[in-house]
C-alpha cells in the first residue's frame, strides 16, 4: 500500500483533554483495559449473530463466534481478535475517532426500535481508549461483514491523531495489536492476562481463548431457566463463584423484569465462618452487567446482615460511569438491593414452611445474621421477625418455635408474647420467674444469648402483641392461688417488708409481698432492664464507665418456709436475720443475672455457717 493511501486524522475537538482524563484519571486500575476490550469483542460477536439472522449474505460467514487473545512477552505485545461485526472506514472514524461515541449504544437503539433485544455490553468509544493507559501504540485491523467491504488498519499512539489505511486479506471482525509501554510489560505475560480474564470476563457468552486455551468454561447459569439446571451444576457454579470448599446449603435463583431488570443467583453456604471463629465476613455477592463483572464486592447493594450470602446479581439497567467502575445512580442500585433483599427474606420464609428441618439447621448456624438484621434493618424488621426461632416452655428440648406459632397457641385475650433470658433451659426452668406462667398455663420463649433480649426489645410488638420479658415488674398475673401452706398474716408480712427495706437499704428500690411465686422464697424484678453482670463485664473490658449497681425491686413469697422463718428471726436473732436477708437478695440477683460480685456472697455464707454451726 503506497504512503499516499494513508489518511491522517486529528481526533475531534478537545480530544486530547478527554483522552488525558481517560488514560490518567478515569480508571483506578490499569488491568481493566482487558475487560473493556473483551467486552467490546463480545459486543461485536453479538451484533454479527443478530445480523446473521437478518441478512442473507455475510462475508466470512463460516468463522467461529469467539474471542482470541495472544500474548507475546518477547515482542511485548498483546493481541485481541474477534470475528464479529467488523467496521468500515466510516465506523472507524465515528467509533474510534470520536471519544465517548457509543457504537454499541446506537446498535442497541436500532434493535429497540425494531422490537428486538441483544446481549450487548458497554460503550465502545471510551472503553477502547482505556488501552492507552498501557499502550505505546495500537493497531486495529478490521473488516465489515458486508460482502463488498474493504479491510482497514487504524493506528494511533494516543497522542491526539490517528491514521486509517486500506489493507488486503482481512478476515471479518476486528484484531487489535497492542504494543505495550516499558512499564506495562506485565500485560504481555500469559498468567497475568489469564487472571484478569478469569476475574472479569469468566461469563462472557462467547468463548474467550488465550493462546489457544478456552478460559470461560463455567457458564453464567443465572441467565438460564432454572428448570434446565441440575443441582450438580448449581453446586459447581457455587464453588467456582464463591471459591468455596463446602457445598451450598440451598440457593435462590430468580429473575425480574419490572420495575428493574434483575437476574440473580444467591447461595447460602453450609458452613458459617463467623460461627467457626474466623474474622468478620465480607459481602460476597458480585455485581454484573450483562455477564461482565462490575464490582466483586459492591458496597451498598445488600444490607450488612446479608454478608453470609454468596452469588451474583446481574442487571442490564445499571447506569455506569463511562469507566464501568462505579454506579452513577446509587438510588437504582439501592432499589436493586431492596428487591433482592425482599426476595431472599421471602425465600427463607418459604423454606421454613416447606422444609422446617432444613430451616432449623440453617437457623442454628446463621441465626445471628437474622438477629443482626432485626436490630439494624428497620425496613425489613417485621419480615425478619417471622424468621426467628426459640425453644419455649411448651416445646420439647431442642425443638424450636416461631412467633407466629406462639400466637397460634396463646389465648385470644392474651395481649403479650412473653420471653425469658437464661444461660440454658435448665437454668430458666429451675428459676423463680416461670412459676406464675406455669400456674396460668402461659407459654414463655426461652432466650439463651444476651443479644436475644436486645432483639426482642427492637421488635417491641409483633402482630399486635407486645413482647414482654417474664422478669418484668408489674405483670398482671397472679399465682397466689397456687401458693401452698399457711401464709404470713398481712400484719406480719407488712412488718417484714418494712424491716427488709431498712436492712437492705439502697440495694433495693422497693420490697413487696409477691403474688407470682409458688415454690421460691423471693424474686427480684426488672423495672428498667437491669444491667446484667455480663453487660458490666463487657463494659469493663472496653474501659467504659459503668453505672453503679442498680437497685432492684424485691418481692417475697409469704407462704414460703424461709420467709416465715425470717419473719421470726428478725426479732429473735437480728444479726443472723440480716445475713439471711442479704443472702436471699444475692440469690435472687444471681437468678436474675445481675450479681457481679460473688465473693461477697461466698464470704457471707461462711459467716452464716459459723454462726449456725
Amino acid at each position: 500500500m503506497s504512503e499516499s493511501t494513508v489518511q491522517k486524522h486529528n481526533f475531534d475537538a478537545d480530544v486530547k483533554q478527554v483522552l488525558d482524563i481517560v488514560v490518567n484519571a478515569l480508571y483506578t486500575d490499569k488491568e481493566v483495559f482487558i475487560r473493556e476490550l473483551v467486552s467490546n469483542a463480545s459486543d461485536a460477536l453479538e451484533k454479527i449473530r443478530h445480523t446473521q439472522l437478518q441478512e442473507s449474505e455475510i462475508f466470512d460467514d463460516s468463522l467461529e463466534l469467539e474471542v482470541n487473545i495472544q500474548t507475546d512477552d518477547t515482542a511485548n505485545t498483546l493481541t485481541i481478535q474477534d470475528f464479529g461485526i467488523g467496521m468500515d472506514e466510516n465506523d472507524l472514524t465515528e467509533n474510534l475517532g470520536t471519544i465517548a461515541r457509543s457504537g454499541s449504544k446506537a446498535f442497541m437503539q436500532a434493535l429497540k426500535e425494531k422490537g428486538d433485544a441483544a446481549e450487548v455490553i458497554g460503550q465502545f468509544g471510551v472503553g477502547f481508549y482505556s488501552v492507552f493507559m498501557v499502550a505505546e501504540s495500537v493497531k486495529v485491523y478490521t473488516r465489515s461483514w458486508k460482502p463488498d467491504a474493504k479491510g482497514y488498519l487504524w493506528s494511533s499512539d494516543g497522542s491526539g491523531a490517528y491514521t486509517i489505511e486500506e489493507v488486503e486479506g482481512q478476515r471479518r471482525g476486528t484484531k487489535i495489536i497492542i504494543t505495550l509501554k516499558e512499564d506495562d510489560k506485565e500485560f504481555a505475560k500469559e498468567e497475568r492476562v489469564k487472571g484478569i480474564i478469569q476475574r472479569y470476563s469468566s461469563y462472557v457468552q462467547y468463548p474467550v481463548n488465550l493462546n489457544g486455551e478456552k478460559l470461560n468454561t463455567v457458564q453464567a447459569i443465572w441467565t438460564r431457566n432454572k428448570s434446565e439446571i441440575t443441582d450438580e451444576e448449581y453446586q459447581e457454579f457455587y464453588k467456582f463463584q464463591a471459591n468455596a470448599w463446602d457445598d451450598a446449603r440451598f440457593w435462590l435463583h430468580f429473575s425480574a423484569d419490572a420495575p428493574i431488570d434483575i437476574k440473580s443467583l444467591l447461595f447460602v453456604p453450609t458452613d458459617n465462618p463467623e460461627k467457626m471463629g474466623f474474622m468478620h465476613a465480607d459481602h460476597d455477592v458480585a455485581l454484573y452487567c450483562k455477564k461482565i463483572l462490575i464490582d466483586r464486592k459492591p458496597d451498598g447493594l445488600l444490607p450488612e446482615w446479608m454478608r453470609f450470602v454468596k452469588g451474583v446479581v446481574d442487571s442490564a439497567d445499571i447506569p455506569l460511569n463511562i469507566s464501568r467502575e462505579s454506579m452513577q445512580d446509587s438510588q437504582l442500585v439501592q432499589k436493586i438491593g431492596k428487591v433482592i433483599t425482599g426476595r431472599f427474606i421471602k425465600f427463607l420464609s418459604e423454606k421454613a414452611k416447606k422444609d422446617p428441618e432444613a430451616y432449623t439447621d440453617f437457623w442454628q448456624n446463621f441465626a445471628h445474621y437474622i438477629k443482626e438484621g432485626i436490630t439494624s434493618d428497620f425496613e425489613n424488621k417485621e419480615k425478619l421477625s417471622k424468621l426467628i426461632r426459640y425453644e419455649s416452655s411448651l416445646t420439647e428440648t431442642g425443638k424450636l418455635t416461631s412467633l407466629d406459632d406462639y400466637i397460634s397457641r396463646c389465648k385470644e385475650e392474651q395481649k403479650e408474647i412473653y420471653y425469658l433470658l437464661g444461660n440454658s433451659r435448665e437454668v430458666i426452668e429451675n428459676g423463680p420467674y416461670l412459676e406464675v406462667f406455669k400456674s396460668n398455663n402461659i407459654e414463655v420463649l426461652y432466650l439463651y444469648e444476651g443479644v436475644d433480649e436486645f432483639v426482642m426489645s427492637h421488635i417491641g410488638e409483633y402482630e399486635g402483641k407486645k413482647l414482654v420479658s417474664a422478669d418484668s415488674e408489674g405483670l398482671e398475673l397472679d399465682a397466689s392461688a397456687a401458693q401452698s401452706g399457711e401464709k404470713l398474716s398481712d400484719e406480719d408480712a407488712g412488718s417484714l417488708v418494712e424491716w427488709l427495706k431498712t436492712t437492705l437499704g439502697e440495694r433495693v428500690s422497693d420490697v413487696k409481698v409477691s403474688s407470682r411465686l409458688t415454690d421460691n422464697p423471693a424474686i427480684v424484678l426488672n423495672k428498667d432492664k437491669m444491667m446484667t453482670a455480663n453487660m458490666r463485664r463487657i463494659m469493663k473490658a472496653m474501659n467504659q464507665d459503668m453505672p453503679q449497681e442498680t437497685p432492684v425491686q424485691l418481692e417475697i413469697n409469704p407462704a414460703h418456709a424461709l420467709v416465715k422463718k425470717l419473719s421470726t428471726l428478725k426479732d429473735s436473732e437480728p444479726e443472723i436475720a440480716g445475713l439471711v436477708a442479704e443472702q436471699m437478695l444475692d440469690n435472687c440477683r444471681m437468678n436474675a443475672g445481675v450479681l457481679e460480685d460473688t465473693q461477697g456472697m461466698v464470704n457471707r455464707i461462711y459467716t452464716l455457717l459459723e454462726k449456725l454451726g
